[in-house]
């Protein structure tokens, strides 16, 4: 299993899914996603998407320093795992590469708009107030509140101070073990915790958003 970046031939896999999922495919690019891979199948197991808000404006973390960043602001949005493959740190793996790629193309802070936050809690991610987001994501967490995510909060992580838990690692390197077509399904307890859910209590998708 490997995560890469998508390519023209992905995109109406990618919006089928999307849509399949009920993610947000607002400004749609294909070029902007990662897909999680399966070496021996070539199957596609997961996937996920950085968008870059230009404001014109100099943005700042949520605790008041300047990024740097001159009108450039980073999301981290529409993050899936097919049925399957969930619970096997596919999901995880989608979400370091997105903060691998910010890093890289010089954001220091990642911003996320989601109604799981337990999920990405667990590598990093903290809930901030929607008074600190910049002004184009607290527009669009308005937007998501009335479309697709009803419950969505604001959560922000230091794009170079990401954590993966050994666990959801050691999970995706013996991704490949098992049937993606459910002959060998994790046990669905298993899958809860990788994304910080109660599986007791728990009746939402584990998508995202």
């Amino acid at each position: 299993m490997y995560v890469r970046d998508a390519k023209n031939r992905d995109e109406v896999w990618l919006l089928d899914h999307i849509e399949a999922m009920g993610l947000d495919e607002t400004a749609f690019r294909s070029r902007d996603y990662v897909v999680a891979v399966d070496e021996d199948s070539t199957d596609r197991a997961g996937f996920g998407r950085i968008r870059v808000h230009k404001t014109g404006a100099t943005e700042r973390t949520p605790t008041g320093r300047d990024t740097g960043d001159r009108g450039d602001v980073c999301e981290l949005t529409s993050i899936g795992v097919l049925d399957g493959w969930r619970g096997q740190g596919v999901g995880a793996h989608v979400v370091e590469r997105l903060c691998q790629h910010a890093a890289d193309e010089g954001f220091d802070v990642g911003y996320a708009l989601t109604d799981q936050p337990a999920y990405l809690r667990q590598f990093g991610f903290d809930r901030i107030e929607s008074g600190a987001l910049p002004e184009v994501l607290a527009a669009r967490l308005d937007e998501k509140r009335e479309g697709v995510a009803p419950e969505a909060v604001p959560m922000a992580v230091e794009t170079g101070a990401v954590r993966m838990p050994e666990r959801l690692r050691e999970r995706f390197k013996r991704a490949t073990e098992r049937d993606p077509e459910g002959a060998d399904d994790p046990d669905p307890d298993e899958a809860a915790e990788e994304f910080g859910i109660d599986p007791d209590s728990a009746t939402y998708k584990y998508d995202t958003g």
